[in-house]
């Protein structure tokens, strides 16, 4: 990898051009507005755009140079294809001894040589070209050498997607590969392909945050959707009706499961790949977030001989994954678990696990009548949706069994309300449920980069703090550095809230009594809220109280 591909901020840096907090900023605005780092620079008045070039002349070794299309030779041209070219704004120059020469109009063209490099399977060295030079030359490349010859078409790209392996594989095939091990290697939950009027937008959830990426030319969206649905076994000519599909996908040798789900849109098909990595599943309480003191509490809880435990929050919360570390921990030869779940995200070995099928009948609520013939003590069902389901799961635990299972509500109190709406009767959610887990996942701080501030009044005051209660505490704020990509954060943890079911409370519910009043005879018992319990993390400095209440507002 040739030296263009160090970090031009630091060149800059060393220089003495610009200082630490000049970067911070343009890589704020960086994000904020979709700038190149160096365009930020210039718009904030902290560079002229001539500092640039010099500092990678200097620094780099990197400087202008006159291109002239008819010089470069078409053996170099036939190993970059018009769509790589234009999506990484690079053109080839010439080709030796196994290294590509390209040229660029972008200085900070860094992700165009890491892709390119494993996509073309050549070792790359770049040149800068000014902007005017390079799209005269990228006309008379990909256009006029061109006109005799169609350009490739989608339809062509999906021809050679459908029926190329190994080194032969159609340069369509090898985008979509590179685009799934990039979110991946960036950590990335989930991909969105979404097609848009006049562009096609990609974007990777991270750390619970969608960010966007540099997306493909408009007129490739029909080719990578297709690849992808085709990955997926999906039915590519059916583009009217939502579909689900999964992909065993591989990076640096370690195996991922994909969920692939299409939806019909008005500008064509949006798509998201979900990443599953078993790898990275973590089954331990504390590490999931848990204190000391809710570790204790929900571990009693779980040992229980029957009643309903219920985790609730929104879609990515993490409930699934607390499920599966409760399984885990109960998970004896003495005991035999089964779990219905729409669908299987991981698989727990010793458990049996089902997966929902409504399209044939099998649904959560005729999965769980039949699981209880197959005599099990501990059942988790994925999600009660309705009454039926409700209601079973309450029979089953009056009958001895565990139930484990999931409701959307946004908080613990909020699920004794819900479950009285779908119909079951106040007297059976006293005497069946045990307890109920809420739970929220904050972003964590970057180690390397978090830094010490002093909390805002209004900050304080959301939490019903005084400055006189934050004494002694060092309270941290994202910063952002290489090593989180600028974010300030890396990872995510829990923030919980555990009601536990005692007589007192099960006489409330019993009573019908509105959900803010079982609440607060759970405080009143020592339960702390997720407010509370992200408090507890950002003066830990795992967290910051602005995460916090991002995640907590109502």
């Amino acid at each position: 990898m040739r030296t263009y591909q160090k970090t031009i901020s630091e060149g800059l840096k060393n220089l003495g051009i610009i200082k630490e907090h000049q970067i911070q900023e343009a890589l704020k605005l960086q994000r904020s507005h979709r700038r190149r780092l160096g365009q930020a620079l210039v718009e904030l008045g902290f560079i002229a755009s001539e500092n640039i070039a010099s500092s990678l002349v200097s620094q780099f070794g990197i400087s202008p140079v006159n291109l002239k299309a008819e010089q470069i030779p078409q053996e170099a041209i036939e190993l970059v294809s018009y769509e790589l070219a234009a999506l990484h704004r690079v053109v080839p120059v010439k080709v030796e001894k196994g290294i590509l020469t390209l040229a660029t109009d972008n200085l900070f063209n860094f992700l165009a040589v890491n892709n390119l490099q494993k996509f073309l399977q050549n070792e790359i060295e770049m040149i800068y070209v000014r902007e005017d030079s390079f799209n005269s030359c990228l006309d008379k490349i990909y256009g006029e050498k061109d006109k005799k010859k169609e350009k490739p078409t989608a339809s062509e790209f999906l021809r050679q997607a459908q029926s190329v392996t190994g080194k032969d594989e159609a340069p369509i095939v090898k985008l979509v590969s590179l685009l799934l091990e990039e979110a991946y290697q960036n950590r990335a939950s989930d991909v969105h392909l979404e097609p848009l009027e006049e562009r096609f937008r990609i974007r990777y959830r991270i750390d619970g945050v969608l960010h966007e990426v540099a997306g493909p030319p408009k007129r490739l969206q029909g080719s990578l959707i297709s690849r992808v649905k085709i990955m997926a076994g999906m039915d590519i000519a059916e583009k009217r009706l939502p579909q689900d599909g999964r992909i065993k996908f591989s990076v640096d040798n370690k195996k991922l499961d994909l969920r692939v789900s299409t939806l019909p849109a008005l500008h064509g098909e949006s798509v998201v790949v979900r990443i599953l990595d078993r790898s990275q599943l973590v089954l331990d309480l504390e590490k999931l977030g848990f204190s000391p003191q809710n570790k204790v509490k929900y571990e009693d809880l779980i040992k229980l001989p029957n009643g309903i435990i219920l985790v609730t929050g929104p879609t990515g919360c993490g409930k699934t994954t607390t499920l599966y570390t409760s399984l885990s921990q109960i998970n004896k030869p003495n005991k035999k678990l089964l779990t219905l779940e729409d669908p299987v995200e991981y698989q727990l070995t010793g458990v049996n696990q089902v997966q929902v099928k409504p399209e044939i009948g099998l649904t959560f609520a005729s999965g769980l009548r039949s699981m209880l013939r197959q005599a099990p003590d501990i059942i988790m069902v994925g999600e009660i949706r309705d009454y039926e389901t409700a209601a079973i799961a309450v029979q089953a635990s009056l009958t001895g069994h565990l139930i484990f299972s999931t409701l959307h509500t946004n908080d613990a109190s909020g699920a004794i309300t819900r479950l009285i709406d779908m119909g079951v009767k106040p007297y059976l959610v006293a005497s069946t449920i045990q307890g109920i887990l809420a739970q929220r996942l904050i972003r964590t701080l970057c180690s390397k980069c978090k830094k010490p501030y002093t909390p805002s009044k209004d900050e304080l005051e959301a939490f019903n703090k005084s400055p006189d209660a934050i004494k002694g505490i060092t309270f941290y704020q994202a910063n952002g550095c290489p090593e989180c990509n600028s974010s300030g954060f890396k990872g995510r943890i829990g923030i919980l809230e555990l009601l536990i079911l005692d007589g007192p409370i099960r006489n409330l519910i019993s009573e019908n009594v509105v959900a803010s009043k079982i609440r607060q005879a759970a405080e009143n018992k020592g339960m702390r809220t997720l407010r509370q319990d992200g408090w507890l993390k950002a003066t830990e400095g795992i967290t910051t109280l602005a995460e916090v209440l991002r995640v907590t507002q109502q």
